[in-house]
């Protein structure tokens, strides 16, 4: 029991964050065992599942390689292996040139239970491959150093890097550490190839705990950035890339509430910034590009060329020799905006037309400024990952690949439909769903609805071949895109944190209430599914309307948030105040009091819950699942279950590394979600 701001908060389970303890390890080892006790029955079904998952799966494919000056780097799947191999060719010698393997996962997961990928990047002469390597689940890399001209391992290892950048003299490499308790990136240094990192030089060390750092090269190459920020506010430095020994630029000063991001090309830096258009003005909360040039960076020689717009989100920019793109969020969907040449005049600008209702897009690796098209990946809920090739000055699209998918699937037996629910207040929730193409809005069909509404990370809408089993079985796939996210626009995140959260939670409810309502779903055969800030989503809304659901899947799930929040020593604590609150505030205390589902818990009925999580995890600890699965147990009023399922081998935030390891753990839940659907 503690006394906080007035107010006493009772933590019967707080026992269970003594990791390592024989009584903890105990206790959930026994969680398992009733897990898998109660779910015996689904044994069939989960072997059904997996059978007809991997009948859709993927177990050999080669990328589209790209060429980066003497080289072209693709990456290939073989039938049996858990990871990917890293491989390269010599431009000389074209299709028949000789395979060179930079990087086999496989390889270095031979003695590991758990092989997670960190940084991978190259020296601009080819010789030397930086990766980080996590063998913990924990999300620690550390960073290693391949002379890919020899094929040896470099001497140095440095512990806990977040971000790696290499110079132009290929010997040079600048990278950002985490603080080993709370995985803070906070610390800037420049290394030498070879020498001892314990002399490294530090060039910056954030002492405000609510920022990170991280480091990058511009799409130019030319600069190094270092972007340190928060959840509201950034600045960011730069220096030559070609002269890595020089200081460190501020473009910006960081002015508290604002945002930017920065591009660079020839004297000019490209900036998408959140900052007011003129002095005491409104916040471009949507950002607006201005460019200034390398010797003037500041606010005050800042030119505006593209004017904040209330409906359409600039979420990016690269800069090219040729031409410029701009990542657009429109209408709860992502756009590329081309501008030919250096000029950034949008009467002179296009956007791509992409050919679905629904769908998602992000940029592939495009390393060379003098290219001529830029490639992209586009999938759907439907469409396998598609790899383009975009010409802006032909107005072309080329398409360079697209993922076949085994065992007969035929995406013209499905459909994906955009619909909306209207929340409390007006505001129109968009919904992506996914179904077989033919489904009757009858009122009768099972639905499998996804949430996740935070950070201002959208909900995309992506293809999944183990999904499409559940297509398959006539359950209706449904993205909910609610506040939190940034789905319709920064507004939209806006309108989803801090003291405006509840937000998210109504508009999920919405979401539930509309299915329904418009016949998409039988309003007893809906079960919800979210993870990490998901899985708080989860929690808030199954102790609000816990009548709404069938059945409740939450994936490594940040449900007490009050403890969470109160201990600074915990990863990702400090930084996130500005997204939840800060309960050692009054007011916000209160507010959080309101949704925090682990404080919420009541004893009335609930629907069946199954709670996933994994004993590493680095972002939302094992004790925050375990104990909101005891004192939901221990204090609901109905017979349903409430499982919990963790891995105590390691695993980390995203479950298990192993491609085939993770299809079997995805047809668990499936079944799982399928039984309390009433689907065989």
């Amino acid at each position: 029991m503690k006394l906080v701001n007035g107010k006493t908060l009772i933590d019967d389970y707080a026992w269970l964050k003594n990791k390592d303890a024989p009584e903890v390890l105990d206790h959930l080892k026994a969680e398992n065992a009733y897990t898998d006790a109660m779910t015996a029955h689904l044994a069939p079904l989960r072997d059904k599942l997996h059978q007809e998952m991997l009948g859709y799966f993927v177990e050999d494919d080669v990328a589209v390689p790209q060429k980066d000056g003497a080289w072209t780097y693709y990456n290939r799947i073989e039938k049996g292996k858990q990871y990917p191999i890293f491989l390269r060719k010599p431009v000389k010698g074209g299709d028949a040139a000789k395979e060179e393997i930079i990087l086999d996962m496989n390889e270095l997961a031979k003695d590991q239970k758990f092989v997670g990928l960190g940084s991978l990047e190259r020296s601009d002469d080819g010789n030397i491959l930086a990766y980080g390597l996590d063998t913990t689940g924990f999300r620690q890399f550390v960073l290693h150093f391949k002379d890919l001209r020899t094929g040896k391992l470099l001497p140095e290892r440095i512990e806990r890097v977040t971000s790696v950048a290499f110079a132009k003299d290929n010997r040079t490499v600048f990278y950002t550490v985490e603080d080993p308790t709370t995985k803070r990136s906070f610390r800037l240094y420049r290394h030498a190839l070879g020498a001892d990192p314990a002399k490294d030089t530090l060039l910056h060390e954030e002492t405000d705990a609510r920022f990170s750092v991280r480091v990058d090269r511009s799409t130019s190459r030319a600069l190094i950035l270092a972007d340190i920020h928060s959840q509201t506010t950034s600045e960011v430095r730069f220096v030559r890339a070609d002269k890595p020994a020089g200081p460190l630029v501020t473009i910006a000063p960081r002015e508290q509430g604002f945002e930017y991001a920065v591009d660079h090309r020839g004297n000019e830096l490209l900036i998408t910034t959140s900052s007011p258009a003129t002095a005491g003005g409104p916040k471009a909360t949507n950002f607006r590009l201005v460019t200034a040039t390398l010797d003037k960076p500041d606010r005050a020689s800042w030119k505006e060329v593209i004017p904040h717009r209330e409906g359409v989100m600039l979420e990016g920019i690269q800069a090219f020799n040729g031409f410029t793109v701009a990542f657009e969020r429109e209408g709860g969907l992502p756009h590329l905006r081309f501008f030919p040449g250096k000029s950034l005049a949008m009467d002179a600008s296009h956007r791509v037309a992409l050919p679905e209702e629904v769908y998602t897009l992000w940029p592939q690796s495009n390393p060379e400024p003098d290219t001529r098209a830029y490639r992209f990946a586009y999938e759907s809920p439907i469409t396998p990952q598609t790899i383009y090739d975009y010409d802006p000055a032909a107005k072309k699209l080329n398409l360079k690949k697209r993922v076949q998918i085994p065992g007969g699937f035929d995406s013209a037996r499905y459909e994906v439909k955009r619909v909306f629910a209207t929340a409390k207040d007006g505001v129109k929730v968009p919904l992506s769903l996914a179904m077989r193409k033919g489904t009757k809005t009858d009122g009768k069909n099972p639905v499998l609805l996804y949430g996740y509404g935070s950070y201002g990370i959208p909900v995309f809408p992506s293809f999944s071949s183990g999904r499409v089993t559940l297509l398959d079985h006539g359950v209706i796939f449904a993205m909910a895109h609610i506040r939190g996210g940034n789905d319709m626009g920064k507004a939209w995140h806006e309108d989803g944190r801090m003291m405006k959260k509840m937000n998210t939670f109504t508009d999920f409810i919405t979401c539930v209430e509309a299915l329904s309502a418009q016949g998409f779903a039988d309003p007893k055969r809906i079960v919800i599914h979210g993870g990490s800030a998901g899985g708080l989503l989860m929690g808030a809304v199954t102790n609000m309307r816990p009548d709404l659901f069938a059945g409740v899947v939450s994936e490594v799930p940040f449900v007490d948030v009050i403890n969470t929040m109160l201990d600074e020593t915990l990863p990702l604590t400090v930084q996130e105040f500005e997204e939840w609150g800060n309960p050692k505030k009054a007011d916000e205390l209160s507010y959080i009091l309101q949704y925090s589902p682990y404080e919420n818990i009541a004893a009335k009925a609930y629907p069946p819950v199954l709670v996933r999580t994994s004993y590493n995890d680095s972002q939302v600890m094992y004790w925050e699942p375990a104990k909101y699965v005891a004192k939901l147990r221990a204090t609901r009023t109905d017979p349903n279950p409430v499982l919990l399922k963790i891995h105590l081998e390691p695993a980390g935030h995203g479950g298990m590394s192993g491609r085939y390891d993770r299809i079997r753990d995805q047809a668990f839940t499936y079944a799982w979600a399928l039984d309390r659907l009433g689907v065989k």
